[in-house]
């Protein structure tokens, strides 16, 4: 399955940073630690060469990733027509028939690494959620079956 071209205007910046010190601090900082490594000699047996350069293929791959992803997203502001109602970009508050509550961020999936408290667009969770409201009921097949869950509140963060 293809991944949603959406991002918030939050992590589309984040994304820009990212790439900005890779390739601005990150990279220069590194190749001058390979340029070092190399003038000492037998690359085959130099732990810091070897190390560095693979930081540095590391690097390039993620700038290269970066540099091919982003002119592909599409970034969505909040409007107005969304209140009352979960799309992308919302904070959205759950909560099934044993009582258990999560809270997290409708967001693309370009965002959702190393956070716990943001889903991507493209997860079931998030599709069953799209058009709800506060007090409405939904369900979701997970491997363990469906389940049930409530809409207990919807914020959105640039709203007024």
């Amino acid at each position: 399955m293809a991944k949603t071209n959406l991002i918030t205007r939050e992590g589309y910046q984040q994304l820009q940073q990212e790439h900005d010190y890779l390739w601005h601090e990150k990279r220069p900082e590194i190749t001058k630690i390979v340029t070092w490594a190399a003038s000492l000699g037998d690359r085959s047996e130099n732990a810091d060469y070897q190390f560095n350069k693979r930081v540095l293929r590391q690097i390039d791959r993620r700038v290269r990733y970066l540099r091919k992803r982003m002119p592909d997203l599409k970034i969505v502001d909040y409007n107005p027509q969304q209140a009352g109602k979960v799309f992308f970009g919302a904070w959205v508050e759950i909560e099934n028939e044993q009582g258990d509550i999560k809270r997290f961020r409708i967001v693309g999936p370009d965002e959702i690494y190393e956070r716990k408290d943001y889903i991507s667009i493209d997860a079931p969770m998030a599709r069953a959620l799209l058009g709800k409201e506060v007090d409405d009921e939904f369900s979701v097949i997970t491997p363990e079956g469906t389940k049930e869950w409530f809409v207990n509140e919807i914020t959105y963060p640039n709203a007024p």
